[in-house]
């Protein structure tokens, strides 16, 4: 008989390994959820403590450096070496960022240019369903596509087709166009 005070190690498959295709796509969904969730409280936080300018400085430099590592990691998954990506393979990436899981986006191409736009974005259908202004996350998404892009290619130019505090479009909540050169 095992003494009660013994500690008794538990194998256990990894929690991935026996999920449907269906269950792992909600995890998927899930994990990204959460990793939003956390950069939202981040950013409130930051925000309460040293005011929305600070707050906003310090989210474009998380995400200059962020946006750089999520590129190199996709880029890796779909076997595209680094700067030497196409249009169609910005347009891959872009689908296998963490928010492409659970924002609606748009992708169109024309000749050597990419326009994505975010249909549906969490962030900004939940300021207006609790009737806050829009996030004016402008400053901080030139910042994030553009070095997203450059880690694709650095002969992309990127620039906003329309993003909060400016005006919102029709389609969307924002709209950036990347050019390749």
């Amino acid at each position: 008989m095992k003494n009660q005070n013994e500690w008794i190690e538990l194998k256990a498959s990894p929690a991935f390994e026996k999920m449907t295709k269906s269950q792992l796509r909600e995890a998927l969904e899930d994990a990204c959820r959460l990793w939003l969730a956390h950069d939202g409280l981040w950013f409130l936080a930051v925000e309460s403590a040293y005011g929305l300018n600070e707050a906003m400085d310090l989210d474009r430099e998380t995400w200059r450096e962020f946006t750089k590592i999520e590129a190199r990691r996709i880029l890796k998954r779909i076997g595209v070496e680094e700067g030497k990506g196409t249009i169609d393979d910005l347009a891959l990436a872009i689908r296998h960022r963490l928010y492409a899981n659970i924002n609606k986006i748009k992708i169109e191409k024309r000749r050597n240019s990419l326009r994505m736009t975010m249909v549906d974005c969490r962030v900004q259908s939940a300021r207006q369903r609790k009737n806050m202004e829009l996030f004016p996350c402008k400053t901080v998404g030139i910042v994030e596509y553009s070095e997203f892009a450059k880690v694709i290619n650095p002969g992309f130019v990127t620039s906003c087709g329309f993003c909060p505090p400016d005006r919102i479009g029709d389609e969307g909540y924002c709209q950036w166009i990347f050019t390749l050169g």
